[in-house]
């Protein structure tokens, strides 16, 4: 009895994969909201290409492709079948590549469709919140077409898509962490001003004297480790300039006049603001060509523990998993995460994210009725929470920026027989964080410089 009422309810939910949000929403996710619960959806099938593509790039998983017989090209065979999958390019960076167009162009078409959307009711809301069996089919389609793109020059055209992409998401993801900062300082200068508050400015204190002592020690590392005496002046540079410019940005955010323009700025925004760009320093240096400028994160343990270290051989294979690809990772799940949910009540975010004016992430979950239940509620039948197109734009970006990441944001040569960092990656991550820096410097003394407009 207890395995056909398990079995009904999948295939309740199953039915639902065919028709609109609400109905997903009642069989699946009863507290959430409309505008949330298709969000995370999109993020869902974001996530699963990104599962793909990490196993696609796992070493050694051609070799296993090739152990099945009659599967790959040249594999063993068996009787009466041939082997016609090109392994060499359903793995390694050729698929990351191919994954991750398929994934652009799928957000990229509901980007263009969704332009202008005004409400949930119209078909093309309806598209926007279900259907999600068609469009799980045709992200598939998409992916299966790209894997038979000739190789030619698409790999080092599309390489140049994604740093232009990789380096707008990389900007998207510091206005998040702005949104953020600004929305973990508004409520703990709240929770201290209406009681305990020696308690909260003690939590306050800590975790700006955390942010800035973990920045300060990555200054100290990099100067060690990634830079010589004689030599790797650019890392020099980058390192200096950075530090200077969150010293100003840390001074300006505690301006009398920037707090009494915004009292809710002030040190933890500014601290998390310079522990990103710290690591965006950090992710810089880790594309510089010259390996004596770039060490590995296993030679400075080596170097720590006392063992000489020495620059990586020309021609060496490259890891495909680093330090600052898994960290870079992270960051991007918590990016596309909070994008999700996120309702934020900072007016410039909100007009730079197309999103409107929220009471904050759980303001996203309905409250439950009169009975006590939990009801999904269609909450875009009057007018939408978020620009559709623009959300499906950040998507594509973030598919271009997982493309690099994967691919630690190497460039293949003419022959792809190996990947080589390159300059123009350490240059957009570097301008990034500059641009970056002063997209944060202009939240704080906009209000000062454009006094006739209201930015509460």
């Amino acid at each position: 009895m207890g395995a056909c009422l398990g079995i009904c309810t999948l295939a309740s939910c199953a039915s639902c994969l065919c028709g609109s949000a609400p109905c997903l929403l009642s069989g699946c996710c009863p507290s959430a909201k409309n505008s949330v619960m298709t969000r995370l959806l999109y993020v869902f099938f974001l996530l699963l290409g990104t599962a793909v593509s990490v196993i696609m790039i796992v070493p050694g998983i051609e070799t296993e492709l090739k152990k099945l017989p009659g599967f790959c090209e040249g594999s063993s065979s068996i009787p009466f079948i041939e082997g016609r999958v090109n392994c060499n390019v359903i793995v390694g960076y050729k698929s990351v590549y191919r994954m991750c167009f398929a994934l652009a162009a799928f957000f990229f078409l509901f980007a263009v469709i969704m332009i202008q959307v005004k409400s949930s009711k119209g078909p093309r809301g309806a598209l926007q919140n279900g259907f999600w069996f068609f469009k799980f089919l045709a992200l598939v389609g998409i992916t299966v077409g790209a894997f038979f793109i000739p190789d030619g020059t698409f790999t080092t055209v599309w390489f140049y898509f994604g740093v232009v992409g990789a380096f707008c998401f990389i900007l998207i993801q510091l206005i998040l962490l702005i949104d953020f900062a600004h929305s973990w300082t508004q409520s703990w200068v709240e929770n201290m001003e209406e009681g305990n508050g020696r308690c909260w400015y003690a939590a306050l204190f800590f975790c700006t004297a955390f942010n800035y002592i973990v920045s300060l020690a990555a200054v100290v590392v990099f100067y060690v480790f990634y830079t010589k005496p004689d030599a790797c002046a650019l890392n020099k540079a980058f390192i200096s300039l950075n530090l200077i410019f969150c010293i100003i940005v840390s001074i300006v955010s505690v301006l009398p006049k920037v707090q009494e323009a915004q009292p809710h700025s002030g040190l933890l925004q500014a601290s998390v603001i310079t522990l990103y760009t710290m690591y965006v320093t950090w992710s810089a240096m880790t594309n510089e060509p010259d390996r004596n400028c770039n060490p590995s994160l296993l030679s400075i343990i080596h170097q720590t523990a006392g063992n000489s270290t020495t620059a990586a051989p020309p021609g060496q294979v490259v890891q495909w998993w680093d330090a600052q690809s898994i960290v870079g990772l992270v960051i991007f799940l918590i990016c596309v995460l909070y994008s999700s949910i996120r309702s934020s009540t900072n007016a410039q975010v909100n007009k730079l994210m197309m999103t409107e004016e929220g009471e904050g992430a759980l303001s996203e979950f309905s409250s439950p009725g009169e009975d006590g239940a939990h009801r999904a509620v269609d909450n875009e039948q009057d007018a939408v929470t978020y620009s559709y197109s623009f959300f499906h734009f950040c998507l594509l970006l973030a598919s271009l920026y997982i493309m690099m990441t994967l691919t630690n944001w190497y460039s293949p040569n003419s022959d792809y027989s190996s990947l080589q960092s390159t300059w123009p990656a350490v240059w957009v991550k570097i301008s990034s964080s500059w641009v970056g820096l002063l997209l944060y410097l202009w939240t704080l003394v906009a209000p000062l410089i454009l006094s006739d407009r209201d930015f509460t």
